[in-house]
């Protein structure tokens, strides 16, 4: 699949790849969606997925919001480098860990439509023009937005598949 190269690609393919993870959950049972994947990934079912990608939409935001006031967030997260991710993701895995499938689904609606709206708010060459903004570094912002979007929305259906196979 092609990475978005314009606003309305972004947009557009961000929401088919978000509808198509809840198609996908929803065409599991009651049973099914709550039931732990098989041995292997760090997370173990579909509650995991749908909160990791809520933290991620989370973190997104806050980086956002600081570097568009020309400040420099901590990225990916305080503390953690991009070349220790696995160490971050085990956090976020054990951050929600109490939190019901329900919740998870509702916190990533809420955060999916909060990352479509800063997409609407940008116009093309504010989201695909690299080095416009001192905190997306040498990319764009818009790399950053597909990144935490249609292609994490894409990661998640491959990893519910092979999960619930």
């Amino acid at each position: 699949m092609p990475r978005p190269k314009s606003k309305s690609e972004l947009l557009r393919l961000s929401q088919e790849n978000y509808e198509k993870l809840l198609s996908l959950i929803d065409s599991y049972s009651d049973e099914e969606v709550i039931q732990d994947f098989r041995e292997g990934a760090m997370n173990r079912n579909i509650r995991d997925v749908l909160a990791h990608l809520y933290h991620w939409h989370t973190m997104l935001k806050i980086w956002y919001t600081i570097g568009m006031k020309g400040e420099k967030p901590d990225m990916p997260a305080k503390g953690y480098k991009w070349n220790n991710l696995l160490a971050l993701n085990k956090k976020i895995w054990e951050m929600y860990q109490d939190v019901p499938l329900e919740q998870a689904k509702e916190l990533l609606h809420q955060s999916h439509t909060e990352v479509q709206g800063i997409i609407h708010k940008h116009s093309n060459e504010e989201l695909f023009e690299k080095k416009r903004y001192k905190w997306t570094g040498s990319t764009s912002m818009g790399e950053y937005l597909i990144s935490n979007s249609s292609s994490h929305y894409a990661w998640a259906i491959k990893l519910i598949k092979r999960g619930m196979k």
